[in-house]
């Protein structure tokens, strides 16, 4: 399999997990309409670049790795729902910032849009399964030969790049998108779907919870 075909399937990877609205996709949503496009795009590069981490671990059996993370699943899933228990809550309460204010968002608050979704998408270690699964199926990764040649490794570096790319494409043009759609909308209704959006990322922090604790 060529360079170009291992690329393109990371990159029909990347967009498969990431195109999925759940509530890392709200939260860009959200972020979008309320702090503008590059706080969106900030906000899914974080989802992206943990897709990329998971992904190196299931590419190349990490298995240490991958074995304590998800013997931890339960307490990372909890802190996951309580942080955006915390984000909802703290989304209603902040107004929606001018567009002035979006374009001059300080590098200290993209930073901690990044990190935020980073930290949330980290609290799924499942998605390694996921990740080790689909290398394998592409023939790639320790698990598949037991070991890794130099050949191997590569095709594993172009496919986890074609992942990180597919994600990030999709974040853009999803927070592209959004933020199109933020300049035609009032403030009055900005403000509601702002207070919605927070409603519903709560939602998702108790089922996490929930799920959690049972």
């Amino acid at each position: 399999m060529s360079n170009l075909d291992l690329l393109l399937k990371g990159l029909a990877i990347g967009l498969a997990i990431a195109a999925p609205v759940g509530p890392i996709g709200l939260l860009c949503i959200r972020r979008s309409l309320a702090q503008g496009k590059l706080a969106g795009f900030v906000t899914g590069m974080g989802a992206a670049t943990a897709d990329g981490v998971y992904g190196a671990i299931g590419a190349f059996g990490i298995t240490a790795i991958s074995a304590l993370l998800v013997d931890q699943q339960r307490w990372l899933a909890l802190a996951g729902g309580l942080f955006l228990i915390w984000l909802g809550i703290a989304g209603i309460r902040r107004a929606p910032a001018t567009e002035a204010a979006a374009l001059s968002r300080s590098a200290r608050d993209l930073a901690g849009y990044f990190l935020s979704t980073f930290a949330l998408t980290l609290t799924n270690p499942a998605t390694i399964l996921s990740f080790a699964a689909v290398f394998a199926g592409l023939g790639l990764g320790a698990g598949s030969t037991g070991g890794m040649s130099a050949g191997s490794i590569g095709a594993a570096l172009v496919t986890i790049a074609g992942v990180f790319s597919g994600s990030a494409a999709w974040w853009l043009f999803l927070s592209s998108g959004v933020g199109w759609l933020r300049t035609r909308l009032g403030p009055g209704l900005l403000i509601w779907i702002n207070r919605l959006s927070g409603l519903i990322l709560i939602g998702f922090g108790l089922f996490a919870v929930w799920t959690a604790l049972r």
